[in-house]
């Protein structure tokens, strides 16, 4: 019976592989002709759609090819990728359309600016169409090539009068950098005759995979955040046209099917209108009706939800839009086995042209529905912001102005207003200062996304989420925010929006000195270590001429330095100008507290950091952490990977950075590689661990940990419901708060002695028996947003999120929670450069 299998599998196999030489055909509807004008994608890039994985150079070519080809397309470049690539989008619409373009994209961002006259009866609907956010999912991408030619060289009255009433916008590679490194990794393995076979190496990329961008992002959760620069053109784009509908071409399991949304109906956000949904559904219907005609399976309303608004599918919702994931089972290469029988590239690359085609259907024939949704929408929320009581929202942090004015960034990339603050305030015992602080209107075009962005929420319908629960902005950034009842203190719009200034107060020949709060001060501090200059941080506060230093200020003599007076000062003062710090130059060491020559001023050295990445490590995690150094500090950091790291020499190395590992937290290094760290630290060197690393310090005999652990048992839960009663217990993403010792290193930059933590994990730690020992701890009820399970909620209850220990001349520190989160939890990076700074202080 074996054998028999076997010979079946082949004789299919050696079927499907011959099906696999296909031709552009295999993807177009065959009851049109097309422009032979046009060129092919054979013609451009040499090979046919699914014959090779498109690298991103040539996909670019090809569409800059069709857009010199065709009067239906313009072309742009948006920006560029970390790696240099071009962020492009394609127009696509009929000529006549084309000459009338920016009046077309005026009329129809009106729909959203209260005009009443504002006809939809012969206007036409946007339709924002992206690929492959996840580079190794490329069936969207490689879809896309065919789809482009399908709009560009169509002909009949059909597509004619489909394009006289749309707009399409086409993104054909929402992640040039990770699209090119899977293309890479699956060409560099396809054999002449394709192999199925699931172990072929072809189908198991290396770490980390082409999912993520150059900094190992998960781009599709940074929709709302912004931080990365493809999102930022996409986003610009999103807000320039706000288009009706947006879809996001993604890929699931090779043994899955094809899945669009509606997703599971107990799992949308509630500030999403219910007619989304049901309009959504409408939809779904016609790409129901494609799939069917071809004979592919499908399914929708499960899995997958509508919840995280920073998910491409998801924030069109809550922007008057209808977002669309769709889902295919990847081939993950040319050609894999199935539980659905063999798997090719073309098959899934025409699962997803068919349903791009299908959305454009829908578009047409519910044009008016989906248009006439739009305008209501925004109708709605003026009449919601005239009613609510909250007038506005001031948020800000008298101590840090740079990290105030990132949140207010992210504002100003949503096309959301604000204004300065007229004068200094007192609001529930928060103090605002101005020029530190912001006033944000809610009587403004979007009001719920502002909610969105700024809302607490710890009830839900559904305990399982396909993302985080929360991600309230203010909280992400650790600044004071209140809702206000009216506008009385609110000063001018902000128009021109500036980073704060900085820079050194006034030339000093004794010593100068600056506050550790702002959150740029540890690439200040770098700076001045790099360049061989001596400096020291205050573990007491003190107050000098007039100022009152807080614990972590840090003091730069001016005697005994490699440079002289002058060149102190030129140099201090460009980095601060440079940083948005403020520098002060003082006279005396004489104060009220701690003098500037006391011994409560610890010397701070150079820092040479090293961040292990590869297998057994979370490829997120690390990616976060060598973004916030390249990019925000300025810093360098070593990357070294696990495959090497037993035979690297750690001796020039000051703190090791273990990022989030595999499940368990065990498979990070080996017995060998646990021993060599052990000694490194015990030579003076910090290593820092974060979230699952709790469970290889403790099994490694780094660290005592007594781990809080739940005895849940399931009773009377059926086994169908086995999934949903497990999936309740994870914490994938929420908001806690922790009460802060400030005197301790690890907090130095808080002015605040509470502080909002993310967490995503179930690791529980036990306090220290001195108080001292736990400078962060969680509070009673420390939930500020989002989902926890009851069972969870008593578990993390007092229990700690930090350790450190002494470990010879070192230091070993723990992190059970992420501080560099998708890059957008600014509040807590600070605490992994105290670790790296400090760390000997603890």
């Amino acid at each position: 019976m074996k054998n028999f299998n076997f010979l079946f599998l082949a004789i299919f196999a050696s079927f499907t592989l011959n099906a696999q030489e296909v031709t552009l055909d295999y993807y177009l509807p065959d009851d049109i002709s097309y422009d032979c004008t046009i060129p092919k994608p054979v013609d451009v890039i040499g090979h046919e759609v699914g014959e090779w994985h498109v690298t991103h150079d040539k996909l670019m070519f090809y569409m800059q090819t069709l857009a010199a080809s065709s009067d239906r397309i313009t072309i742009e470049n948006r920006g560029t990728t970390f790696e240099g690539r071009p962020l492009l989008l394609l127009t696509v619409t009929s000529p006549k359309n084309h000459q009338n373009i920016e009046t077309i994209r005026q009329q129809h961002v009106a729909l959203s600016e209260g005009n009443a006259n504002t006809d939809t009866a012969n206007m036409p609907i946007v339709v924002y169409q992206g690929f492959s956010i996840h580079g190794n999912e490329p069936s969207g991408s490689n879809a896309g090539l065919a789809y482009a030619y399908y709009l560009a060289a169509a002909q009949g009255p059909e597509i004619e009068s489909l394009l006289d009433n749309m707009v399409i916008l086409m993104d054909p590679s929402f992640n040039p950098d990770g699209l090119q490194r899977f293309a890479y990794w699956a060409n560099i393995h396809k054999s002449q005759n394709l192999n199925p076979d699931n172990n072929e190496r072809e189908y198991h990329e290396v770490w980390p995979g082409g999912r993520t961008n150059h900094y190992w992002f998960d781009m599709n959760r940074d929709w709302l955040p912004v931080q990365l620069p493809e999102s930022r053109a996409r986003i610009e784009t999103f807000h320039k046209w706000l288009p009706n509908i947006l879809t996001d071409h993604h890929e699931m399991g090779t043994n899955s099917t094809f899945f669009f949304q509606p997703g599971e109906p107990t799992r949308v956000h509630p500030l999403t209108p219910k007619i989304n949904q049901e309009l959504t559904k409408e939809i779904g219907s016609y790409h129901a009706k494609a799939l069917d005609k071809i004979g592919s399976l499908y399914y929708s309303e499960e899995n997958y939800d509508d919840y995280y608004y920073g998910k491409g599918s998801t924030f069109p919702d809550v922007n008057g839009s209808i977002g669309i994931l769709f889902e295919q089972g990847s081939s993950r290469g040319h050609i894999q086995e199935s539980e659905n029988g063999i798997l090719t590239f073309p098959f899934t690359i025409r699962n997803q042209f068919t349903t791009a085609l299908s959305t454009i259907e829908a578009a047409k024939n519910m044009r008016t529905k989906i248009l006439d949704y739009q305008k209501a929408f925004y109708a709605d929320l003026r009449n919601e912001a005239a009613r609510s009581k909250t007038k506005a929202i001031i948020f800000g942090d008298s101590k840090d102005a740079s990290k105030t004015w990132h949140l207010a960034e992210i504002l100003k990339r949503h096309k959301i207003k604000f204004h300065e603050l007229a004068s200094d305030a007192t609001i529930g015992g928060k103090t605002f200062k101005k020029g530190h602080s912001y006033v944000v209107p809610m009587n403004q075009k979007n009001p719920r996304l502002i909610n969105a962005m700024f809302e607490k929420r710890t009830t839900f319908t559904d305990s399982l989420f396909y993302d985080i629960s929360a991600w309230t902005f203010p909280l992400a950034f650790n600044v004071d925010y209140a809702e206000l009842s009216s506008l009385s203190n609110a000063g001018p719009e902000v128009m021109d929006f500036e980073k704060p200034s900085g820079g050194v107060d006034k030339k000093s020949s004794y010593a100068y000195v600056f506050e550790w709060h702002e959150y740029y001060t540890p690439k200040v501090l770098n700076k001045i270590l790099e360049k061989g200059l001596r400096a020291k941080a205050a573990m007491s506060p003190f107050t000098l001429e007039g100022t009152r230093y807080d614990y972590g200020s840090i003091m730069v003599p001016v005697q005994n330095q490699k440079l002289d007076s002058d060149g102190l000062y030129t140099f201090l003062n460009k980095i601060a100008q440079e940083s948005s710090i403020k520098i002060n130059g003082v006279s005396t060491g004489y104060t009220q507290g701690i003098d500037l020559g006391s011994n409560d001023f610890e010397a701070l050295k150079k820092q040479k950091v090293a961040l292990l990445i590869g297998d057994g490590t979370r490829s997120y995690d690390a990616g976060e952490i060598w973004h916030l150094f390249d990019t925000r500090y300025d810093m360098k950091i070593t990357k070294i990977d696990t495959r090497y790291f037993n035979s690297a020499d750690l001796d020039s190395y000051t703190a090791l950075i273990l990022p989030g590992t595999g499940w368990g937290g065990s498979n990070l290094l080996d017995k060998k590689g646990a021993e060599k760290v052990k000694e490194w630290v015990k030579n003076g060197g910090t290593v820092i661990g974060y979230r699952n690393t709790a469970n290889w310090f403790k099994s490694n005999e780094f660290i005592d940990l007594e781990l809080r652990k739940d005895t849940l048992v399931a009773k009377n839960i059926p086994f169908d419901q086995k999934q949903d009663f497990q999936g309740a217990q994870v914490t994938g993403g929420a908001i806690f708060e922790a009460i802060l010792d400030r005197s301790h290193p690890i907090n130095y930059g808080y002015k605040n002695d509470r502080l909002a933590l993310f967490r995503n994990t179930n690791i529980y730690l036990n306090p220290e028996k001195n108080s001292y020992d736990n400078p962060i701890q969680y509070t009673n009820n420390p939930l500020l947003s989002g989902y926890i399970s009851e069972e969870n909620a008593e578990l993390i209850k007092n229990s700690v999120p930090f350790k450190v220990k002494r470990m010879g001349k070192g230091r070993v520190v723990l992190f059970t929670d992420n501080t560099n989160f998708r890059a957008f939890w600014y509040g807590t990076n600070k605490l992994l450069m105290n670790a790296i700074f400090f760390g000997h202080m603890m």
